[in-house]
């Protein structure tokens, strides 16, 4: 799934400013939204928001606090997962799911994974490359582009995959991004998979 007009869901930026305020303090977190051209917040009540202002967030947070971005971006991912599990995702439906053993409920909910991607991948290529086990792939990640790393970035992909999953296919699910667009691959990797020690 592609997004055309690159927009994405505005708690890429909601969930992440209380963890910033919470860790750095509020001057910190103000610098940090200037840094990134973001002088109001969004509206969650009118829907998508333009990439361009969450990523430069994420980005400028990995910039000024590199040692404590992967923890924060993961919390924020967290609570992100926590939203749309409360608001997005109807309750009949997470009952189901959780009622399934994981090796049919994984399946269903990595579709639906897929059929919702433009809310958090943009412009971004969203593809969903197998149900089981769940790997996605994002193609082109906005949240990340035009940066270099060594190691992957997409903490807070990572975390409200792994939120979902956990919350609805079993507790002891875990999410790794094993390759990223900063490093100079095509395509930011996301496997899903059973924790053996969980």
């Amino acid at each position: 799934m592609e997004a055309t007009e690159g927009r994405i869901g505005p708690n890429a930026i909601l969930q992440l400013v209380p963890v910033l305020r919470d860790a750095a303090g509020p001057d910190a977190t103000s610098h940090l939204l200037a840094m990134a051209g973001v002088f109001e917040l969004p509206d969650p009540a009118k829907g998508l928001i333009d990439e361009a202002p969450a990523a430069r967030l994420h980005q400028a947070m990995r910039a000024e606090m590199p040692e404590a971005a992967p923890m924060l971006a993961r919390e924020a991912g967290l609570r992100t997962g926590d939203y749309i599990l409360a608001h997005r995702i109807p309750k009949k439906a997470q009952a189901v799911l959780r009622l399934l053993p994981a090796r049919l409920s994984a399946p269903v909910l990595a579709k639906a994974v897929a059929k919702h991607a433009w809310t958090f991948c943009g412009s971004g290529k969203f593809r969903l490359v197998s149900t089981w086990p769940v790997v996605f792939e994002i193609g082109d990640n906005p949240v990340v582009r035009g940066e270099y790393s060594e190691t992957p970035l997409c903490h807070w992909h990572a975390a409200v995959f792994e939120r979902l999953f956990s919350e609805l296919c079993g507790n002891d699910w875990r999410c790794e991004e094993v390759s990223c667009c900063a490093q100079g691959v095509s395509a930011c990797r996301f496997e899903l998979g059973r924790d053996p020690a969980g």
